[in-house]
């Protein structure tokens, strides 16, 4: 009796220490989403959006885990906000939605278990991949128009940038575990990207009557919109209107709420 007393001792701390944390996890998040890129050229965070998403988590131990979810947020930039002289004569600026379907490796800094009263919390960090659409916009004369098919830096007919791509995922997190089966987190993710068109501003100035014999006199109107507040337009066939050398990205932050479906699996005990 006494011996099958300790053996099941035993199974309880090696269930609730070593295999409590293996299995799937569910939650969702809010928070909000920035970018950063040639229209924040400073890195300024001054035009929040609002974001979300859902999520689904494996945890291969308390340690190790493999997130995948999709997000979705909305982002802005405008040379308004600038204190650099050419970015506010420049006067660009756009908006877009942006959907984010993104994979990531996880690593707690601390034993994490669900409904343990000693590893209730850790710090973790994660990298990744992701895939995302997006699709710049503006305002002119109260209409929004839609800026890739209008070619602003002389981009030829099925030569546009692509509005679906890449990039790198990486951020940091803080996990908190309120009972064996639900949880909060408070995360923040960088997307380094793999283009510099998420604004429709990378490289120069095209040459403008190409560009309205090709696009018509909006495409020219958005290309260069420095006349709007100058009476002499700084736009010049060839001339900087972003930098190419670095590419853009975004940023999201949110606080999430977490459901575990994991099971405690027991080792069988021997009597």
């Amino acid at each position: 009796m006494k011996n099958s007393f300790l053996l099941l001792v035993l199974a309880f701390l090696v269930c609730t220490n070593v295999n409590a944390q293996k299995g799937w996890e569910a939650g969702a998040w809010l928070g909000a989403s920035h970018y950063f890129g040639d229209l924040n050229t400073d890195n300024e965070i001054n035009d929040l959006g609002f974001a979300g998403g859902a999520f689904g988590r494996y945890n291969f131990n308390n340690r190790l885990a493999l997130k995948m979810g999709v997000s979705g947020g909305q982002i802005g930039g405008s040379d308004t906000n600038s204190e650099n002289n050419f970015e506010i004569q420049r006067n660009l600026n756009f908006e877009s939605i942006i959907v984010d379907a993104a994979s990531q490796f996880e690593f707690n800094f601390l034993p994490y278990d669900h409904g343990s009263k000693k590893n209730f919390f850790s710090p973790y960090l994660f990298a990744g991949f992701n895939v995302f659409y997006y699709n710049p916009t503006t305002e002119l004369d109260g209409i929004i128009h839609e800026l890739r098919p209008l070619g602003t830096e002389g981009q030829f007919i099925a030569e546009e940038y692509t509005t679906i791509d890449a990039g790198l995922v990486y951020g940091a997190g803080l996990k908190f575990s309120i009972n064996y089966v639900w949880s909060l987190e408070v995360e923040i993710s960088s997307r380094r990207l793999f283009t510099d068109y998420l604004d429709d501003v990378s490289t120069t100035y095209p040459e403008f009557d190409d560009l309205e014999n090709l696009r018509g006199e909006i495409a020219v109107a958005l290309s260069d919109r420095s006349g709007e507040i100058v009476e002499v337009p700084i736009g010049e066939t060839g001339r900087q209107r972003g930098n190419s050398q670095n590419n853009d990205f975004y940023a999201m932050i949110g606080v999430s709420i977490v459901y575990y479906f994991g099971d405690i699996a027991c080792p069988g005990i021997t009597y």
